[in-house]
């Protein structure tokens, strides 16, 4: 199969320029740096005129739900939605039922998007306080790191284990991504909120609650830990300006990717901020916290010096009926896959990045940081995983349009200016302007 991208705006390692880009098979085969067409023979062509040509998005951060939570969320739509927004590769997280904590069940989520995940795939390897001694056993061409639960979470996967958090830092021979909130500091301020404003208080005390302090302390403590034994940490969903005072200032992409200590900023957490509970409520309530306007803008201001080094979204999804209530009842999560680029785009409009920049943290650094082999670029000889964006069609979020299985999104009638036309991942059509091939099934990603 030889298929021809033409007349399009390619954005890739830096730069933007006109040109053409032919696949075959699922390899991208050259690209061709001149406004005009090629010449020969071709399968397919996608006219891009007036688009702009990504790698797939690579998403470090998301949460399926399957197996054990099927009712919210599972490989199949969740992937779908991916694909509706220009994402081909996704790293899916420990905290399912059963938890991905054992050899056995990592296995069996292979197996599971294996039959059923429409785009490409990998699976974060739970640590819990007593299962270090499983980590030289894990395949490290298979998966993409170690995932640390520094914070509140659900079963044993909370790590609060002094003795165990040494032992994950000193032994793991992958990246350790972390979730750092301080949970000692986020019960003695839920008591301190339930004392003050009754058993469920209010979503906008969700940040109180899970505060500043909780993050931070959490996030210095997992900054030690990486310094003193020189692993390899990656901090999920960054939240606080003062979280940022952790992380150095840099340029260099290569210095991020050999930097001991990278973050992670959420696209929710960059388009929203405590503000919007008035109006969102319980519906962008997410841990750690969605927080200030004066946080959201450091975080942006971090997207371009090199203090947030990749953009994900966290994406995870619970049934409309879970999100009543307040900062105690409601549960936290939102879907986000389907309009993270669009969203980031908007952003881009904003002055708050460049399409470039752009790319870098969405596409080039999740590849980077992780080792993914042959994806995240628009290179020769790399899979050819493509996503073709039009700034000039403008639609609004209805529930028919949303491809998860809960059927909400916080951006649920908000109009977006860009527009996904197009997903390529390994090289298959697999999203052509609404029309999706729901037979299609991704690959199992490779690193290092």
């Amino acid at each position: 199969m030889k298929t021809l991208i033409s007349h399009a705006t390619i954005v890739n390692e830096g730069r933007s320029f006109q040109g053409s880009l032919i696949i075959e098979d699922d390899r991208i085969a050259d690209i061709i740096e001149k406004p005009s067409a090629p010449q020969g023979q071709f399968d397919q062509t996608v006219d891009a005129t007036g688009c702009f040509v990504f790698p797939g998005v690579i998403d470090d951060h998301v949460h399926f739900r399957e197996p054990g939570l099927t009712q919210k969320a599972d490989i199949e739509s969740e992937s779908r939605a991916a694909a509706f927004g220009g994402v081909t590769s996704y790293f899916d997280m420990p905290n399912t039922v059963p938890q991905t904590t054992s050899l056995e069940t990592l296995n069996e989520k292979f197996l599971l998007a294996q039959r059923s995940s429409h785009v490409n795939y990998s699976f974060f390897f739970g640590a819990t306080n007593g299962n270090a001694h499983l980590f030289p056993q894990l395949d490290i061409h298979r998966i993409p790191g170690i995932k640390l639960f520094m914070g509140s979470s659900t079963g044993n996967m909370l790590v609060d284990k002094k003795a165990a958090l040494e032992e994950i830092f000193r032994t793991s021979p992958l990246p350790i991504m972390a979730h750092c909130e301080d949970t000692s500091i986020i019960n003695r301020n839920m008591t301190e909120a339930k004392a003050r404003y009754g058993d469920d208080p209010a979503v906008i005390h969700h940040p109180e609650i899970r505060s500043e302090e909780a993050c931070y302390e959490s996030s210095r403590l997992a900054v030690e830990l990486a310094r003193k034994y020189h692993a390899r940490l990656h901090i999920a969903h960054l939240t606080t300006a003062k979280e940022l005072e952790l992380l150095k200032k840099v340029q260099s992409a290569e210095f991020i990717v050999h930097s001991y200590v990278t973050a992670e900023a959420t696209v929710s957490h960059l388009y929203f901020c405590d503000e919007d509970y008035g109006t969102l409520g319980a519906l962008i309530k997410c841990n750690p916290a969605i927080k200030t306007k004066v946080d959201r803008a450091a975080l942006r201001q971090a997207l371009t010096d090199g203090r947030i080094a990749v953009i994900g979204t966290d994406h995870a999804p619970h049934q409309l009926s879970d999100k009543q209530g307040g900062a105690a009842k409601a549960t936290s999560g939102m879907p986000m896959i389907q309009f993270s680029l669009v969203t980031m785009l908007e952003l881009v409009d904003a002055g708050v990045l460049s399409v470039e920049r752009l790319v870098e943290l969405m596409c080039h650094h999740p590849a980077q940081l992780f080792d993914v082999r042959e994806r995240g670029f628009i290179r020769k000889g790399y899979k050819a995983d493509i996503v073709i964006v039009s700034p000039h069609a403008p639609w609004t979020v209805t529930k028919d349009i949303i491809q998860s299985k809960c059927q909400w999104s916080p951006m649920l009638g908000h109009t977006y200016r860009w527009q996904v036309q197009h997903t390529f991942c390994n090289g298959h059509h697999l999203y052509n302007q609404g029309v999706f091939d729901a037979h299609y099934h991704g690959e199992e990603l490779s690193f290092r």
